[in-house]
């Protein structure tokens, strides 16, 4: 359902604890989403490849501390049939331990919606991530993610508006883009649109299963990696049983059933390096980008979630759509858990379209010459 400033908003609040995270340990990191329905209800993702977003053009984006970013471009309508340059580029920005591969719905969706129209889509995979570059510790930071967000826009859309879609950690990239770089968001900003999809401005460990990724084990294996690496092979075994069944449990609702969907997210998980995970787990942490919110305020947005979503409890995107501006707009997704655009995806490509309607509207408009001014008048 889509929520305007107007409406009451009520949700359920995720206050499960590290109990509830034992519980679902015990009783498969899966569960609801690989069991056979009892009624026999198909897998709606049955023979869907992930992999095949990585079949778009490919580049590689250098950061400004030197690491390869792995980008695939997409171009639709006029800027793919007859080179006509984009009138605007959507960067996708994925999630904690995932991969751009969790845009796959939107990609194609999204690149059919707009055949007709010239637009860039932009996929990368974080520092770290997917295939692009090994992150070293001191790297796995908000902060760097963010300048490698703007690194990506300036190697692959040098000119023109930009809209961002963040998921997760991809959202909190963008909040921390927004602090470190305002000038893209403002009046004369290059940026005229934000999606937040499942993400939070701040204390993601404080509820939900959040709360299970604070645990001393991970503080001990991230001191391993740092200062005994002897150790690293020994503790990956055990971290990954204490991380991986609250990372998949929390992806999608208890209702959602596609085995195919739930081996794909589990296998960006387990392909992500156990360092990765553990590092970028501290500075989500530590995270706290709420200065943002009102820099954010200055271009359309869009906040998503699913309201059964555990690891970035609604209650979260609610906080985050109170601070933003008027032309903002609160999607709430029932039944979704945290993977929402790959759970309800028609939903979250729908409120991405919108976004980039309203993006374009409130886009400057190019400066008309004092005579041609004069000749329409």
């Amino acid at each position: 359902m889509t929520v305007d400033r107007t409406e009451r908003v009520g949700w359920l609040a995720g206050a499960t604890g590290v109990a509830a995270l034992g519980a679902v340990a015990a009783g498969g990191v899966a569960r609801n989403v690989t069991r056979r329905r009892p009624d026999g209800g198909t897998d709606p993702f049955a023979g869907v490849d992930y992999t095949t977003i990585y079949d778009d053009n490919a580049m590689t984006v250098t950061t400004d501390d030197g690491i390869a970013l792995a980008v695939r471009t997409v171009l639709t309508g006029l800027a793919a049939d007859e080179g006509v340059a984009p009138e605007l580029t959507v960067v996708f920005i994925h999630g904690f331990s995932l991969r751009m591969a969790s845009w796959h719905f939107q990609r194609y969706e999204l690149a059919q919606r707009w055949h007709d129209r010239p637009v860039r889509l932009v996929f990368f995979d974080h520092r770290g991530h997917g295939r692009s570059g090994h992150a070293p510790a001191d790297s796995c930071t908000i902060g760097r993610l963010a300048d490698d967000t703007a690194a990506v826009i300036r190697a692959v859309a040098p000119t023109g508006p930009v809209v961002l879609v963040g998921h997760s950690m991809g959202g909190m990239s963008v909040m921390g883009l927004a602090r470190r770089q305002p000038a893209l968001f403002g009046p004369d900003g290059r940026v005229t649109g934000v999606a937040l999809v499942a993400t939070a401005s701040r204390d993601i460990t404080e509820e939900g299963l959040g709360e299970g990724l604070t645990n001393p084990l991970l503080d001990a294996f991230r001191m391993s990696v740092r200062h005994a690496p002897g150790l690293v092979s020994a503790g990956r075994g055990i971290t990954r049983m204490a991380l991986e069944p609250v990372l998949v449990a929390a992806s999608f609702g208890p209702d959602f059933h596609s085995p195919a969907a739930g081996r794909a997210v589990e296998k960006m998980i387990q392909n992500t390096p156990i360092e990765t995970i553990v590092n970028f787990l501290h500075a989500l942490e530590n995270h706290d980008e709420s200065t943002a919110l009102p820099v954010l305020a200055q271009v359309p947005s869009v906040v998503v979630c699913g309201n059964q979503d555990r690891l970035t409890p609604l209650p979260k995107s609610v906080h985050m759509y109170a601070e933003l501006g008027s032309d903002s707009r609160l999607v709430v997704v029932k039944g979704a858990g945290h993977m929402v655009q790959m759970e309800q995806p028609e939903v979250v490509s729908d409120a991405i379209a919108d976004l980039v309607e309203r993006a374009h509207v409130a886009a400057p408009q190019p400066r008309r010459r004092w005579w041609r001014k004069k000749v329409a008048q």
